[in-house]
């Protein structure tokens, strides 16, 4: 059994319990379904910013823990205040060491794109994430069949949030629909979680001109992300490159200044 195996199969687990403990009806009396959410779209085809999504990420199943001091809201606020395009926050608990808690944390004192960072493989995740205020949600192909990312793409437009599908091969390609707005190439192997960014060199000319591209993992130098500029990328997801760091969002800074 894979990493990824383990991970969907606790998340099956975690939304049994969740939907009887906070049903739909309860999700949808949020006060953040009145709310318009930002676009993630506008603001990486911002020039004035860095087109760079900067993670908060306490920890990974490959690396273990990498960040258990950090504020969310001290470093959100300050990737998005040195220019970041957007913000990721994970969400999954027991691999990730993260929540919807922090996402609320920064919701409530932010205005810039939220991407949801989960593994979404059912609507009740869809809702939830529309009632805690992302402005984005991930989609994962490897984990996803076609018809399903259809339909929870579907949902989330429907409730105003973007879409960002996430690939790593060639034949995930064939899983875009016309309500995602962003393909993302995960240079990380989700089964063996090895990372190559010339995944995303290889992928770039297949992924169709009308959606935003963007790359992600394993992005540790403007040096990278000025050769992915040239293979036609809008985006770049960066998290442990900062997280790692005693003060992430100076090493964002400091990275910004690099790639400026």
């Amino acid at each position: 059994m894979t990493i990824l195996d383990k991970i969907i199969g606790n998340k099956k687990k975690e939304l049994s319990i969740l939907e009887k403990l906070t049903p739909v009806k309860e999700l949808q009396k949020s006060g953040y379904f009145c709310r318009q959410p930002f676009s993630l779209s506008a603001f990486l085809s911002d020039k004035n910013k860095t087109g760079i999504i900067a993670e908060f990420k306490r920890k990974s199943p490959s690396k273990g823990i990498i960040n258990s001091f950090s504020l969310t809201v001290d470093v959100v606020s300050g990737y998005f205040r040195e220019g970041a395009s957007g913000v990721s926050i994970l969400t999954d608990t027991q691999f990730f060491g993260g929540s919807v808690s922090d996402l609320l944390i920064v919701r409530d004192k932010s205005e810039f794109p939220i991407l949801r960072k989960d593994f979404i493989i059912d609507e009740y995740q869809v809702i939830e994430s529309k009632s805690v205020g992302a402005d984005i949600i991930l989609l994962i192909a490897a984990v996803l069949e076609k018809n399903e990312i259809l339909k929870l793409s579907q949902l989330a437009r429907s409730l105003g949030m973007e879409v960002l599908l996430e690939v790593h091969q060639e034949d995930e390609i064939e899983k875009v629909n016309q309500f995602v707005n962003i393909i993302g190439v995960n240079n990380r192997n989700l089964k063996s979680f090895d990372v190559d960014v010339n995944v995303s060199v290889r992928m770039s000319g297949l992924i169709p001109e009308d959606f935003l591209k963007i790359s992600e993992s394993g992005i540790s130098s403007a040096t990278t992300i000025k050769s992915l500029i040239s293979h036609g990328y809008n985006g770049f997801l960066v998290g442990e490159k900062f997280m790692c760091s005693n003060d992430p969002v100076r090493a964002f800074s400091d990275f910004v200044t690099e790639l400026k």
